[in-house]
């Protein structure tokens, strides 16, 4: 047997420069995610959510004409969704990114 290698495992030493790579690759997008930004309206702009890449909400902007005292509840309904939606994006937003560096794998808890 070669020294420095497992039958079936090829040369570890490549295969941790790669991981080590794709990590340095990896906090670099995390950094550039945080910069990035999506947003989320519903009701017809009644409600506008905006969020970054690290799934904070950044504003909320509510058109003054959905602002009613006696009903309050549709406009929390309103906001409700435009965060969700806002939320999901970002996640989609993060995904995307990472898959360019994962080459598509699944990596548990990563972001």
């Amino acid at each position: 047997m070669a020294r420095g290698r497992f039958p079936g495992m090829g040369n570890m030493g490549n295969m941790m420069k790669q991981v080590q790579k794709m990590q340095k690759q990896m906090e670099e997008l995390q950094r550039q995610l945080e910069e990035k930004e999506v947003e989320a309206s519903v009701g017809g702009g009644a409600v506008i959510a905006k969020a970054n890449g690290k799934k904070e909400i950044l504003s909320i902007k509510i058109d003054e004409s959905v602002v009613d005292p006696e009903d309050v509840e549709m406009l929390e309904d309103l906001i409700l969704a435009a965060v969700n939606e806002a939320l999901r994006n970002a996640e989609e937003m993060v995904t995307k990114e990472m898959a360019k560096i994962t080459g598509g794998m699944n990596i548990p808890g990563l972001f």
